[in-house]
């Protein structure tokens, strides 16, 4: 399925409307992390491994099973069978090296200590509150630079199918929630600043639209199938790279190996269930 094109009417201003409130809302499930760390006095390292193990395996479900086949799909008129089948192919794996070298780029951090269960550093212990504080900006950082990607993603999913937006949002939504938690717990350890620690993780999210308005005006400006295909095939790989390197990892280093496989399963197995209701 490729994305409808510019003609000027209504229905096409309501659904990328629409696709932008999508990217809004997943968007806005960091802050919504934040304060559920923030309120909270010991936050369960078990829900942690949930979340992330459920989202990973719902965005790879969703990355192989719709947006790629639609993206090859979105191709193959303008390049044929093969030619396009190729070139999804590539621009997935293209999305996946782009990812790969964002990575090497940002620095190294490490795990938020406040979500193992340490103990919060002292008043006086500023060399520790000092690296919480970087952690926590780095993690920001990292976060930002990801959720532009997702943020076309769902954009994007929108655009071609409202329902299928729709389950990418909430995939997003469901994995932003625990990064919410890792920019604000070392921010707030760090600076003793509720109101610091939920900014920062709020405007961390932010970077979702932005990658909405992106696409938005992308295919304002190309509105062909061939653009479409290729940016939508390497946003499959950008999801499934995230998902493997980032949330299923951390997954398990939150809680034990089986619970974060199974969450994960459980994902792919609620994202498949949710695709065929809303087929």
């Amino acid at each position: 399925m490729i994305p409808p094109r510019r003609t000027g009417t209504s229905p096409l201003v309501d659904q990328s409307l629409l696709a932008l409130g999508l990217t809004v809302l997943a968007g806005l499930s960091t802050g919504i992390g934040s304060l559920i760390g923030l309120g909270s006095r010991r936050f369960g390292s078990e829900f942690l491994t949930l979340a992330l193990g459920f989202s990973a395996g719902a965005m790879v479900y969703v990355s192989l099973v719709e947006i790629l086949p639609k993206a090859r799909l979105s191709l193959e008129p303008a390049l044929g069978l093969r030619l396009g089948y190729g070139a999804a192919v590539l621009a997935f794996f293209a999305g996946i090296v782009l990812m790969a070298w964002v990575d090497h780029l940002l620095p190294a951090h490490e795990a938020p200590v406040a979500l193992h269960g340490h103990q919060p550093p002292s008043d006086d212990d500023l060399p520790r509150r000092r690296r919480l504080l970087r952690m926590g900006l780095f993690s920001a950082l990292a976060i930002c630079i990801h959720n532009v990607p997702e943020g076309l993603a769902t954009f994007l999913g929108a655009l071609s199918n409202p329902k299928l937006g729709l389950s990418i949002a909430v995939a997003i939504a469901i994995h932003n929630i625990p990064e919410g938690l890792a920019v604000s717990a070392p921010v707030f350890f760090a600076t003793r600043s509720r109101a610091k620690a939920f900014w920062v993780s709020f405007l961390s999210g932010l970077a979702e639209p932005v990658g909405g308005l992106a696409g938005y005006f992308m295919f304002r400006s190309f509105p062909n199938p061939l653009v479409f295909g290729l940016v939508f095939a390497a946003v499959a790989g950008v999801m499934v790279y995230v998902s493997l390197d980032e949330l299923l990892p951390a997954a398990k280093d939150y809680g034990e190996h089986r619970v974060a496989i199974a969450s994960l399963m459980a994902g792919m197995f609620v994202m498949a269930i949710s695709l065929v209701a809303l087929a």
